[in-house]
């Protein structure tokens, strides 16, 4: 056995530099391989909110004057590996990694992967959510505050997944995950749930199941260019558990961009739940509509979004200065700068 070990080394050895001889000499006939890259990126966010009482999304909420956050992502791609760690500081950093605590509670994302070829990609570590059309980062996002959909779907895994290119048309994600959110570690005795992403042609169907509480989300997000100008994207989703919290909505976002510096869009989102308690009623059931118009001012890195977002819900769940109400008016000016 010792033999055979000795042999099969000394013929990987050899055969590895057969490789490395052809590569050298095809790196000499052809075009020099890139170096290796590290980079800094990255945002801050602060924003004015017209009233004190905010429908219950995630982000954006605060009243007067406020903060959102600022981002700090760092991160090294080489030939066949590279990392992401992405820290946030300040309330919306805060709220999206509200399950972690300690020097935890900054890290938005971290995680490294692995190239196995040019259609595999292994990723391990905490990486945001591949559901939904809305994302953590305000740079990202369209508009400035968020759906129900979106604040009440996941935020974050932390688990291991696999990215595979089937095609240029074609791509297909794996992964076995941690509880929703719990973004250190696996809480005890909890169950690992399932991540599964189909994209065809730049429309996504999304899978997420199992774990403790029973978990099926279903979701799809995609979008098509009208014109040139005129892009249409869409999200829908449907959720629910052993405990009986269910919940679904679907959302349109239409937006034109004007000019190189100027872009008006809107959401449309329908929501519905049962058990959840998002909307703000007794019972856990309800229904909410929203319509958000946002604009998008471009100078460089500065965008400015100046917002006007209206909620209507099928009782009085919210509240404002007089009291209960069924409907919410607000209006939001953000500044973003990215780098």
């Amino acid at each position: 056995m010792k033999l055979f070990k000795s042999i099969l080394f000394s013929a990987l050895l050899f055969a590895g530099s057969i490789a490395m001889a052809q590569e050298e000499t095809a790196t000499v006939e052809a075009a020099v391989e890139e170096e290796p890259t590290f980079s800094i990126a990255g945002s801050i966010d602060t924003y004015y909110r017209s009233s004190e009482y905010a429908p219950g999304t995630s982000f954006g909420n605060l009243p007067g004057f406020a903060l959102g956050m600022a981002n700090v992502i760092l991160s090294y791609e080489g030939e066949k590996s590279g990392f992401v760690a992405d820290l946030v500081f300040g309330p919306r950093g805060a709220d999206a990694v509200f399950n972690s605590t300690g020097s935890s509670n900054i890290v938005n994302q971290l995680y490294a992967y692995y190239n196995v070829s040019d259609k595999l990609t292994l990723t391990l570590g905490n990486f945001n959510t591949f559901l939904g059309y809305e994302v953590i980062s305000p740079v990202a996002n369209f508009n400035y505050t968020t759906s129900y959909m979106f604040s009440y779907g996941p935020f974050s895994h932390t688990g291991i997944k696999a990215d595979i290119a089937v095609s240029d048309d074609v791509s297909l994600m794996l992964g076995v995950l941690n509880s929703t959110d719990y973004t250190e570690a696996q809480p005890l005795g909890d169950d690992y749930m399932i991540g599964a992403q189909l994209g065809l042609f730049g429309q996504y169907i999304n899978y997420l199941g199992g774990g403790t509480a029973g978990v099926s989300q279903i979701d799809f997000t995609g979008g098509f260019n009208i014109t040139e100008d005129f892009f249409l994207g869409i999200n829908a989703t449907s959720y629910s558990d052993d405990s009986d919290v269910e919940f679904s909505g679907v959302a349109l976002y239409p937006q034109y961009t004007f000019s190189d510096t100027f872009a008006l869009g809107a959401r449309f989102e329908a929501f519905s739940e049962d058990g959840l308690g998002a909307i703000g009623s007794v019972s856990g059931e309800g229904d909410n509509t929203s319509f958000t118009l946002t604009g998008n001012y471009t100078q460089g890195n500065f965008i400015l979004k100046p917002e006007l977002r209206l909620d209507t819900a099928s009782g009085q769940f919210y509240s404002n200065a007089d009291g209960a109400t069924d409907n919410l008016a607000t209006v939001v000016i953000a500044a973003i700068y990215s780098f």
